[in-house]
C-alpha cells in the first residue's frame, strides 16, 4: 500500500481503459499486474523479435515498459479530466534483461499538481529468480483537457 490517494474515484477504470488503448503495449504484449494508488506493475513476457543483437531483451523495450510503469503510477493520481505525459527520464541498465519475464514496477516519489516524480525499478526472472535489471527515476506533467491532446481515460 502506498498511502497515497487519489483524485478520481474510479481511478483504476480509468487506467485500465487507458492501458488498453496504448498500442505500444499490445505490440510488445505487455500486461497489468497490480495496481495500487501511486504503483503500477507491468508484466512483459520474454519475446525473441524483442531483442537485440545477444538475445536479451533491447535496452529501449526495457526503458518503454518501465517508462508506462512510472508513468501510470502518476496517472492514478490525477484528476480525471487530466492526461499524462514524459517530461524525462533517466535509465540505469543494472545487468543485461536475460530471462523469461520482465517486470517493471512505478511507484510516486513526489506527487505534485503539475509535475509528479517516480521511481521505477524493473527485474527479469530467470530460472525462478528475479534479478534487478534497470533502475529510472522519472518527471511526468498532468496535463488538463486541451483539444490537441485525447485525455488518458
Amino acid at each position: 500500500m502506498t498511502g497515497l490517494e487519489p483524485k478520481d474515484r474510479d481511478w483504476e477504470a480509468r487506467l485500465r481503459a487507458s492501458f488498453a488503448r496504448q498500442t505500444v503495449m499490445t505490440t510488445f504484449g505487455a500486461e497489468l499486474g497490480e495496481v495500487a494508488p501511486g504503483a503500477v506493475e507491468i508484466l512483459l513476457p520474454y519475446r525473441a523479435d524483442l531483442c537485440q543483437q545477444h538475445g536479451f531483451l533491447h535496452a529501449g523495450v526495457v526503458s518503454t515498459i518501465a517508462d508506462s510503469a512510472g508513468g501510470y503510477a502518476a496517472f492514478t493520481l490525477f484528476p480525471s479530466d487530466a492526461s499524462i505525459l514524459t517530461v524525462e527520464f533517466k535509465v540505469n541498465m543494472l545487468a543485461p534483461a536475460d530471462g523469461d519475464r520482465l517486470r517493471a514496477v512505478g511507484r510516486v516519489y513526489k506527487p505534485g499538481r503539475t509535475l509528479t516524480i517516480c521511481q521505477v525499478e524493473a527485474w527479469m526472472r530467470k530460472d525462478g529468480r528475479e534479478r534487478p535489471c534497470a533502475v529510472v527515476q522519472q518527471t511526468l506533467m498532468a496535463v488538463g483537457p486541451r483539444p490537441d491532446i485525447a485525455l488518458a481515460g
